[in-house]
Formats: C-alpha cells, structure tokens, sequence
C-alpha cells in the first residue's frame, strides 16, 4: 500500500490511508498537468520546500533526488538561488537541511 516514510507524514500516511491516497493521486495529477520532466518537478520542489522553509520537506525532497540521481551540487545549487528570494539565513539553512542527506 504505502510506503513506509519517515517521521509525521509517515505516521498520518498510516492512520488515515484515504486520505493519503487522495494526496498522493492529487500529487500525481499536478505533476501530469504540464511538460516538465521529472528531474526538472523535483528541483521546483525542492525550491519551494526551501522557500516556505520546511526542513522536513527540504529532507524528503533532497532523498527523494539523490535517490533520482540529482548531484548534490545540483541541490546546493537550489539553496544557493534561493538567497535572493528567501534571504541568507533561510538559504543557509536549506544548504545544512540538504547536506544532512
């Protein structure tokens, strides 16, 4: 069914799998509704975990890459971009979520 995930999500993922499914699906129609590849979906992502400075999300989304083979200086690239639109600390902070992986 679901694939074991670490921390909150994973713990709401297995007490309510409805409403994971319908997440998960919800997910999935966002990333067929445009023409960009994976690599490129996953990158935004990661961009926009950094921008509303989720560290859980910067984690499962750097995992989620490496796994992809996206470099980890493709990853840093990410945070280093975000400075402008998010600040330094907030960039800096991204760069340590992502070497945590």
């Amino acid at each position: 069914m679901v694939k074991s995930m670490p921390g909150a999500a994973g713990k709401l993922a297995d007490q309510y799998p409805d409403i994971w499914k319908a997440y998960a699906e919800l997910g999935k129609a966002a990333a067929e509704a445009g023409p960009l590849t994976d690599r490129e979906r996953r990158l935004v992502k990661l961009a926009l975990a950094i921008g509303i400075g989720s560290e859980g999300a910067v984690h499962s989304h750097t995992r989620r890459a490496k796994a992809e083979g996206i470099a980890q200086e493709d990853l840093l690239q990410i945070a280093m971009l975000s400075i402008g639109p998010v600040g330094l600390p907030r960039a800096v902070a991204a760069k340590t979520w992502i070497e945590d992986i």
